[in-house]
């Protein structure tokens, strides 16, 4: 726990240590405004098809299917979560 704490002050350290120029640069822009939606989509993944140690398709993948047809079609947030949310628990009532 200590070591984690220690490199996550580190990381943060070697962030604000960075000179202007580099992130000024392009490039740096861009991934900087890209990883959290990578990071987001990962996380979303991983929880959507493991189970423990064990990768399945489930109720959730349905679930995020169909909540991401909602999410295109232009509907609400509250929407999307619900369709998503009702999805899932129909397939495991079922």
């Amino acid at each position: 726990m200590i070591g984690a704490a220690v490199a996550c002050y580190v990381l943060k350290f070697a962030g604000l240590s960075l000179p202007a120029r580099v992130l000024a640069n392009d490039r740096v822009q861009r991934v900087g405004e890209l990883l959290p939606v990578a990071l987001l989509a990962t996380l979303i993944v991983t929880q959507t098809v493991t189970s423990g140690h064990h990768i399945g398709i489930d109720a959730r993948v349905a679930g995020i299917g169909t909540g991401a047809v909602a999410q295109q079609r232009g509907a609400p947030f509250l929407v999307v979560v619900f369709v998503a949310a009702l999805t899932a628990a129909l397939l495991r009532a079922m």
